[in-house]
């Protein structure tokens, strides 16, 4: 069936992205905002836009009835929900489904059972497909000990319905292991609506190396190979590459074939990443699916050529994948930066404000997935990113090049703090730069914020003449920050990123 009208049910870049694959196909939109999200660009840029209910999150993005109401009310035929929200959310698909719909992504029963980590697991080993040693479905409270004891400490404890860094603790001895399984369970339940867990063998210096898949409604499935996303604070990535600098060429042709194996085992549909972690000896072990685009999507389409979201959309429509195993390959090398509206040097706490100066990198081989603009202000009540960064090489050391580069040219002022500086010490680390790191590589290496005060006297500096405007504008809440191409600069000369890598 063809599409002639798509609702959007996202917003930030994710929404923009969507709207001009659309808008490349032929599709009206439709974006549907919350009261605050009136002025984003993708607002801007839609066809239509609707409200849908106030700026909380529950009340508006994750209202399905409100969201499908609109679709009625404008004659959308199709929703597409992008990442997060309600993205993974199998009664939703299945309302889209029952409204007479199209849901761009995979059918609702797909979502439910590898939204289910512990069922997602079974479903993984049954299909022949390697998983964590861990216990074999969900865990009683009363059972956690026993379970964590036959598998050996350290362990995992994992929410059943996790994601996002949520519901995970680390437990290293078995004093620690009550403490920590109610904590899991109060914030899954506070988080997901489910309390339910399982335990995991804890695999020490893991890498998290994903493959994305794709798949049709005649079931025509393949894989679109590796991203490299060991760059992770509190198990939430930050900078995603593709290929892997850890995968051989051998590695990469198993990973792909059990990641097909696996999305063919749950009868999937198309775009889905099939999570991976790998030890230091390139043993790889299922970690769990990604039912709908993600974040990191970028990188892939950088280096295969595949519109990754078009072909989403067109999939969906009931079209079969333009293109077969033997038509896909890599060319090049990508890296993803994500930019966000958050202070590094405060536990990477939100740090969302009006941007009253932008200009975004430009040349051979940079893109910037972006959703704000000059005069835009960051709200406080979502996800704060401002873009998705991404560059491409013929190798990986010029796409490294040129993201240093693009990240000196990235200029942002006004009233929010960002990541920006975070990245650029990432990039110039010279264990980054020669690939080698795991998921700790952030934990172990970036120095806590006292410590970068005393060593950085223009971050010191700036840090007091940002108060003084502050105090001089009477706004105590307030925070500046000014970042350009010449300040990195400067912050390089004076020794930052060598201070920083001790």
């Amino acid at each position: 069936m063809a599409i002639r009208k798509l609702l959007i049910a996202n917003r930030g870049e994710i929404a923009v992205r969507i709207l001009r694959a659309a808008r490349e196909l032929g599709i009206a939109t439709v974006q549907v905002v919350s009261k605050a999200d009136h002025d984003m660009l993708a607002a801007r840029l839609a066809d239509e836009v609707v409200e849908i209910g106030p700026p909380p999150a529950a009340k508006s993005y994750l209202n399905r009835d409100a969201i499908l109401d609109a679709a009625r009310r404008t004659g959308a035929d199709a929703i597409h929900p992008g990442y997060g929200f309600l993205s993974e959310n199998a009664d939703f698909a299945a309302a889209v489904e029952q409204a007479g719909l199209v849901f761009v992504g995979p059918r609702s029963q797909t979502i439910r059972l590898m939204g289910d980590k512990a069922a997602a697991r079974e479903a993984a080993a049954k299909a022949g497909v390697p998983t964590v040693p861990g216990s074999a479905g969900r865990v009683e409270e009363g059972e956690a000990l026993d379970q964590a004891g036959a598998i050996g400490f350290p362990v995992m404890i994992k929410a059943a319905a996790g994601g996002g860094g949520k519901g995970l603790r680390f437990v290293e001895h078995e004093k620690d292991l009550a403490s920590s399984v109610r904590t899991v369970a109060s914030e899954a339940k506070a988080s997901f609506g489910d309390g339910r867990f399982y335990v995991e063998k804890f695999v020490n210096k893991p890498r998290h190396i994903e493959v994305q898949v794709f798949a049709d409604h005649k079931g025509n499935t393949v894989h679109v190979f590796e991203r490299e996303c060991s760059i992770q604070r509190r198990h939430q990535k930050v900078v995603e590459e593709s290929p892997s600098p850890f995968v051989t060429p051998e590695m990469r042709q198993k990973m792909g074939e059990v990641a097909v194996r696996a999305a063919k085992a749950v009868n999937y549909l198309g775009a889905g990443t099939i999570e991976f972690l790998v030890d230091a000896d390139r043993n790889f072990y299922f970690l769990e699916m990604n039912t709908r685009i993600q974040v990191e999507h970028p990188v892939t389409e950088l280096v295969t050529g595949i519109d990754l979201v078009k072909t989403q959309i067109e999939v969906a429509a009931g079209a079969p994948l333009p293109f077969k195993q033997s038509d896909l390959s890599q060319k090049g090398w990508a890296i993803e930066c994500r930019v966000y509206a958050e202070d590094p040097d405060q536990g990477f706490a939100p740090a969302p404000g009006k941007i009253e100066t932008l200009r975004l990198p430009e040349g051979p081989g940079v893109r910037s997935d972006c959703g704000v603009y000059e005069g835009y202000e960051v709200p406080v009540y979502y996800d704060p990113m401002i873009s998705k960064l991404a560059t491409w090489g013929r190798d990986r050391t010029e796409a490294i090049d040129r993201m240093r580069r693009a990240l000196g040219e990235f200029a942002i002022a006004g009233a929010l703090v960002t990541n920006l500086d975070f990245h650029r010490w990432i990039v110039n680390h010279p264990r980054f730069q020669k690939g080698d790191f795991d998921t700790s590589f952030i934990a172990q290496e970036f120095p806590p914020a006292a410590e970068k005060a005393t060593q950085d006297p223009i971050r010191a500096a700036a840090i007091l003449l940002a108060a003084a405007a502050t105090h001089a504008e009477g706004n105590s809440s307030s925070r500046r920050t000014i970042e350009t191409g010449r300040a990195a600069a400067q912050w390089k000369t004076a020794g930052r990123y060598d201070s920083l890598r001790r």
